[in-house]
């Protein structure tokens, strides 16, 4: 079990610019038709200053970053049991291509359900641009999976 004085445990931050590129490819492979996601032209003429994120490009760059899954070493989970259990965003603005955005993680919640068969790890993650304001939150759940064939399951 996940010791729970690690609740409210700040987790390094780190900055990520966002680039037209893995936009582009982002927007193709979840099938985004609005060609203001891909075409900077269009995202122009509707009033963006390049290509806008779409919805759950965030979360991409927030497992993307080399560290993510330090802290679930560092709280000594075993890898093999991990689940991604559930995502959710607020957006305080748009995020365009060129911006570069800084995520601030730390472990909100540590919980169990089923008598310690499941436990509940919950990151909440602040995004600011490069002046400081918050343009994004992010939540995501991790679920550990413990007890017999919770690695074969």
């Amino acid at each position: 079990m996940i010791d729970h004085k690690h609740i409210g445990r700040v987790l390094p931050s780190y900055e990520v610019e966002v680039e037209k590129g893995r936009l582009r490819f982002f927007a193709k492979a979840i099938g985004e038709t609005n060609p203001i996601f891909i075409d900077e032209q269009a995202a122009r003429a509707a009033g963006h200053p390049s290509l806008p994120i779409p919805p759950t490009f965030l979360f991409t760059l927030e497992r993307e970053h080399s560290h993510r899954f330090d802290y679930l070493q560092m709280l000594g989970a075993d890898l093999h049991q991990v689940l991604h259990g559930e995502q959710s965003f607020v957006y305080h603005k748009v995020i365009h291509a060129g911006d570069t955005v800084i995520f601030e993680p730390r472990i909100a919640d540590i919980y169990d359900k089923k008598g310690g068969a499941l436990e509940f790890i919950a990151l909440e993650t602040v995004v600011k641009d490069k002046q400081g304001a918050p343009v994004a939150e992010l939540r995501s759940l991790i679920v550990l999976r413990h007890g017999e064939g919770s690695r074969n399951a």
